[in-house]
């Protein structure tokens, strides 16, 4: 199952408390479904959780049921569908809609104006138009309808609702969505879904141990490579002034740094430094490889 079916059916666990509520999420779905018309409601919707509550929901909101349910199993949408004429009208009314004319398709506000509603609202929207993309990937939340003063009007209920979101056109339909982890999240949890809002902040969390780790490994793998580098132009000195014969003049102490070296190739100055006898920082050691390096130069020239 795909993260956004995880979330439409942790959705539809939540049966809402009053009419009002049942009469929002309703909405929700119906201007967000497949169809909505006086002669027609259509839902089709790839979830078998959807497919097991809408009934529950339509039977408890307007003791209605569907004409026909045609559930299909896992990956295949599945059609629920009303016709009849009489359950059409008492849906339509609910929403002050004239089952003998075209549906306007907007938001009636008035079914929105009970405590709870906005949020039943914008979860039925989300089962029967919202998707959301699993957040080990990239964070994306939309509702999608092929209808522009919904989508407007929806934008300004989550406005409302202190919610920031973008809007955009793409293939005649029109998107409210979001991008922001932290707005998915708290959109989730507001309209009943605190799991999949937690599983968004588990995988921010993990990306950024992630980007964490990366960002040390690759500090790490650089501070190797200068010391590799570093390590090979100081052997290369202590070569050369071998090969002139020079190394037993060079001063005791450049001379033991030398020694160190040759014996431990593979250490930073740090490393080395702790082994010396006695100990010496990072500092003296720099100080006096620099003098090896210029003795060579100098037999190079």
């Amino acid at each position: 199952m795909s993260f956004s079916s995880d979330v439409k059916g942790e959705l539809c666990r939540i049966v809402p408390s009053t009419q009002e509520s049942c009469v929002a999420e309703v909405f929700g779905i119906l201007l967000y479904c497949n169809t909505f018309s006086p002669d027609k409601i259509k839902i089709v919707t790839g979830s078998e959780d959807v497919v097991s509550f809408l009934p529950r929901l339509f039977k408890k909101t307007f003791e209605v049921d569907f004409d026909l349910i045609e559930s299909h199993g896992q990956n295949r949408k599945n059609t629920l569908v009303i016709t009849d004429k009489d359950k059409l009208k008492k849906i339509l009314s609910a929403f002050d809609y004239d089952e003998t004319s075209l549906v306007s398709h907007h938001i009636n506000f008035a079914v929105l104006e009970e405590e709870g509603t906005r949020e039943s609202f914008v979860r039925g929207a989300f089962l029967a138009g919202g998707s959301v993309t699993d957040p080990s990937k990239r964070y994306h939340l939309e509702f999608v309808t092929d209808h522009f003063h919904v989508e407007r009007q929806m934008a300004a209920v989550l406005i409302d609702m202190g919610f920031e979101p973008k809007s955009i056109s793409r293939g005649g339909n029109y998107i409210t969505y979001f991008k922001l982890s932290t707005a998915i999240e708290d959109l989730l949890t507001k309209i009943g879904a605190p799991l999949a809002a937690m599983s968004v902040m588990s995988a921010k969390i993990d990306k950024s141990m992630t980007n964490v780790i990366n960002r040390q490994v690759n500090c790490d793998t650089a501070n190797v490579l200068k010391t590799v580098v570093a390590s090979e132009e100081q052997l290369e000195a202590i070569k050369i002034i071998r090969e002139q014969g020079a190394f037993d003049t060079l001063p005791d102490k450049i001379k033991e740094t030398a020694i160190l070296r040759e014996e431990n190739p593979e250490l930073s100055l740090s490393d080395l430094g702790r082994i010396s006898n006695p100990p010496q920082t990072k500092s003296c050691l720099n100080h006096r490889m620099r003098k090896l390096i210029e003795i060579a130069k100098g037999y190079s020239r």
